[in-house]
């Protein structure tokens, strides 16, 4: 039908529809007659390839187009495009076929010829609002602002749908012409109220623009049209996490729940925010909602119990753990999570138990077991932790695990076997100086710090910026109470190095103590105090960055204590005995402790 012109797909599909008996009879003619089965029923033969398929000039465009379906259908989209062109060809003036065409290039990757056909298809029929956005999608891949524009719009520059709006208005922001996307959005509210895509592009911009409170105001209004549509409490929720105004969130997430008390997802979302504005109270009591609400949600639980842990609140930590470690015997997460509570509450000997239970099959295995070394180690329990290690270093190969096992063999009584372990790693490795660095810890622990030293300084010759190194003879100088400028000077540089390492700070702190007793008590006091000060300053940033150590709260209570403040060193030499202190690092902490309580008259000797 040459000459015609298709107004619209439904039409186009109509007048397939109506020929296809036509067109199929023509197919099967120039591919062969179907043979008669037994029962007198065709049989049918395998599909033809659309390349196979004839070229058939003497019939019209809808068999082309046929044959174009066919052969997208099929997958073959080069033939199909060889179709669709012959098509548009004997029925040139069908926008249906132009855009058909179009389409099929753009999918093929070919955007020039996509455009030329649409611009065509446009042309025969601008009233095609589909066609107009599916050319101005083209100008947007092509980055051509003007002409999106211009397809999008009428004569009096309306765009002429709301999608045509919503698409014009990304189009805006992406070229960072905000004004215009701002007029095209709010143009779109009023022309199509109940459009809620309208308020949300409104308030995008607004957000855009840094007009926040316009932005809350243009959702607000979307509200109203749309009341308790999660999605623009979601938005307005993100909006105010955008802001930093976790206060904000939250009351919005209130909000929600005033309508849907246990709406699971707004639950979570006001827990996590309480997290962030750093309410851990008030986020416990949500997860404590939700875990009424849902006690089958089994990663609710672990979260809770370890909100409840970080808290401080470990017996009902330790409770909840219990209780889902009881109801979900095979969940070996909550076992785990239980051991990592029972350690934190001092109950070594049951949490070694726990862990015990995770068997070899599990994810978690490992983990329980290098727990397990470490309960042991610190409970002195060198040739057990052993075992594990070993077996763990069967497992799971790695250098780390093998410097342990060095360690503790030397802790069970066998230094010798400790170092060869490290020196058969040497001879494999005779650059790495993390080897040098882990043979004169050992030498240290075994008490000879010279040798310590000297494997120390060998680290220095091989990497000059070892951090770990430079803070280790620092600090054995600082205990030693020699060479307390460059013991500082090496300490400054390991802090520059690894600047949120606490031992490093510690240690810093150490040297700034050692450095002020000489002068306690004579004409140089003041400097002393000023020295003690940076001290307490070093130390109690160890403090936050270790978390809390057993050392760390020693030297405190040595700072106060210098400082004739004997109450609060009291506190640090109490806090460091509750952290568990190390034996071998902590000789003396109990002679002071007990006779500082004996001369402040605070109880007796533990």
């Amino acid at each position: 039908m040459a000459g015609g012109t298709d107004r619209t797909v439904g039409q186009r599909c109509r007048r397939i529809a109506a020929v296809l008996p036509l067109v199929l009879a023509a197919i099967s003619l120039g591919t062969g007659c179907a043979t008669q089965s037994a029962g007198g029923l065709a049989e049918r033969t395998a599909p033809t390839p659309a390349q196979a398929r004839p070229e058939r000039p003497e019939l019209g465009s809808d068999y082309d187009t046929l044959v174009a379906e066919l052969a997208t259908r099929d997958g073959d989209y080069m033939g199909a495009r060889r179709a669709f062109e012959r098509a548009v060809a004997k029925d040139p003036g069908s926008a249906w076929l132009h855009f058909r065409l179009a389409r099929l290039a753009a999918q093929t990757d070919d955007l020039a010829v996509a455009l030329i056909q649409a611009e065509k298809g446009h042309a025969l029929d601008p009233d095609d609002v589909d066609g107009r956005i599916f050319l101005a999608r083209l100008y947007r891949l092509n980055r051509d602002l003007a002409s999106v524009a211009r397809v999008l719009t009428d004569d009096a520059g309306k765009p002429v749908s709301s999608s045509a709006a919503l698409l014009l208005q990304q189009v805006y922001l992406e070229g960072g012409q905000l004004d215009q996307a701002l007029a095209v959005s709010q143009g779109l509210t009023r022309s199509d109220p109940d459009n809620l895509a309208g308020y949300m592009a409104v308030a995008t911009v607004y957000e855009r623009l840094g007009r926040f409170d316009e932005a809350e105001a243009a959702l607000r209004a979307a509200l109203d049209r749309h009341p308790n549509r999660f999605v623009i409490y979601s938005r307005l929720a993100r909006m105010q996490r955008a802001r930093k105004d976790r206060s904000g969130e939250i009351e919005i997430y209130r909000e929600v729940l005033s309508e849907y008390p246990n709406h699971y997802g707004t639950l979570v979302s006001l827990g996590e925010a309480q997290i962030a504005d750093n309410d851990i109270e008030g986020a416990i009591e949500t997860y404590r909602e939700i875990a009424r609400a849902f006690p089958e949600d089994l990663q609710v639980v672990r979260r809770l119990a370890s909100l409840e842990f970080g808290a401080g609140h470990y017996e009902a930590s330790a409770r909840r753990l219990r209780d889902a470690a009881a109801r979900y015997p095979d969940h070996y997460e909550f076992a785990y999570s239980l051991g990592q509570v029972l350690r934190g509450l001092g109950e070594d000997d049951e949490a070694l138990a726990v862990f015990d239970t995770i068997p070899k099959t599990h994810a978690l295995y490992v983990e329980a077991r290098m727990q397990s070394a470490v309960i042991l180690e610190d409970q002195e329990r060198f040739a057990e932790a052993l075992v594990e290690i070993d077996a763990l270093r069967v497992l799971r190969p790695d250098r780390g695990l093998d410097y342990h096992a060095a360690s503790l063999r030397a802790r069970t009584g066998d230094f010798a076997g400790g170092v060869a372990m490290l020196e058969a790693i040497r001879v494999e490795n005779p650059a790495d100086d993390e080897v040098l660095y882990q043979l004169g810890v050992l030498h240290g622990l075994h008490g000879d710090s010279d040798q310590a030293l000297e494997y120390m300084q060998a680290v220095l010759g091989h990497n000059p910026d070892n951090a770990q190194a430079l803070n280790y003879i620092g600090y054995t100088w600082a205990e030693q109470g020699q060479k307390l400028d460059e013991a500082e000077r090496l300490i400054k540089l390991a802090l520059q190095l690894s600047p949120r390492d606490g031992y490093i700070a510690d240690s810093l702190g150490w040297v700034y103590y050692m450095r002020a007793r000489p002068m306690m008590g004579g004409d140089l006091e003041a400097e002393g105090r000023a020295l003690l000060e940076l001290a307490v300053e070093q130390l109690d940033l160890a403090v936050e960055l270790t978390g809390g150590d057993p050392v760390v709260s020693e030297h405190l209570g040595d700072v106060y204590l210098l400082l004739e403040d004997r109450k609060r060193a009291l506190d640090y030499y109490e806090e460091a005995v509750e952290l568990k202190p190390r034996e071998d690092e902590q000789p003396d902490l109990m002679d002071k402790l007990d006779q500082l309580r004996g001369e402040i008259g605070s109880g007796a000797s533990r």
